[in-house]
């Protein structure tokens, strides 16, 4: 039995192997139809999701499977004092397969220590987002049609924002990779990931305040919105929230095939009229999510197709 904690989990080949198949399941969803049929997902999130928790459900059930669990922690027996523990182990006597988002780092780990079936995290605090990790190289490689020698700038919350430091983590190990952080200081990358990833990694990047001066040098454009369950202070916050808006004026000196990502939710971080831009590619990999999480939940459990 296998858990997926963090993206670094899966090696290069594997990470390639779940693409390939994503990729197969777009091309012949006949196939993959009945794939878990009689499997159970479990979907336990203690915090609330949208897009992550129902890409989940609506991927096991074009596999044919079964979904069980819970949306928020108000509505699990966490709120009578269960631990995360226990909850994990009674949960993994009812399904084949558990997917998890908590807020607090490193809850997932703990989950997959008692737990008799497998463990995907979807989220744990600031900290990792494998699967979105999955779901945006999934959608840089259709995209661009590759996941190296590309320039990708990430713009927004780059302290908090796990997707980001997902991303990060995953990309550093394909060739010629510069990444360009675009922010106010207060949310610049976090130390640990400079320090591990960046400078002992040896991977290329910059760090910049507008997204101005570097639109026209960009592959990818990652855009995250500024998060207030993130924030300790609300004036910081209110302060912060709309320093970066991607509007058609900044995209007039971008490259016609610039790729712009953002994990959602949305708030103002871009303005609607991008939406009808080619270069927006967001919706498409809100759907690219799904597939990969099927992908993901077939190799997780052993089944090939």
């Amino acid at each position: 039995m296998r858990h997926l904690i963090d993206p670094m989990d899966l090696s290069v080949e594997e990470i390639d192997k779940i693409l390939n198949l994503a990729d197969d399941i777009i091309a012949n969803p006949v196939k993959y139809q009945d794939a878990c049929a009689h499997k159970k997902l479990a979907t336990l999130f203690f915090e609330p999701s949208t897009r992550t928790r129902l890409s989940f459900e609506a991927a096991m059930m074009e596999l044919g499977g079964n979904v069980l669990g819970f949306s928020s922690a108000d509505s699990s027996s966490a709120t009578k004092g269960e631990s995360v523990s226990d909850t994990v182990k009674v949960v993994s006597c009812y399904a084949d397969i558990i997917a998890m988002r908590h807020p607090k780092e490193g809850a997932p780990c703990l989950a997959a220590m008692k737990s008799d079936a497998p463990i995907i995290n979807a989220g744990d605090g600031g900290h990792n987002h494998p699967t979105q990790t999955l779901t945006d190289l999934l959608t840089i490689r259709r995209e661009k049609g590759r996941l190296d020698n590309l320039t990708i700038g990430c713009c927004g919350d780059l302290k908090f924002g796990r997707t980001v430091h997902s991303l990060i983590k995953a990309m550093s190990r394909y060739a010629n990779i510069h990444f360009i952080m675009i922010s106010p200081e207060e949310l610049e990358i976090p130390e640990y990931l400079k320090q591990e990833v960046f400078e002992q990694g040896g991977l290329d990047y910059e760090q910049v305040r507008t997204i101005d001066e570097v639109i026209d040098r960009l592959d990818v454009l990652y855009m995250t919105r500024v998060q207030r369950e993130r924030f300790f202070n609300e004036a910081d916050y209110v302060r912060l929230k709309d320093t970066y808006i991607l509007n058609m004026k900044k995209l007039k000196k971008a490259k016609k095939d610039l790729s712009i990502l953002h994990p959602l939710p949305r708030v103002n971080e871009i303005s609607v009229d991008v939406d009808n831009d080619p270069r927006a590619c967001y919706f498409r990999q809100a759907l690219n999510g799904k597939y990969v999480r099927m992908a993901l939940i077939l190799t997780m459990l052993g089944i090939d197709r």
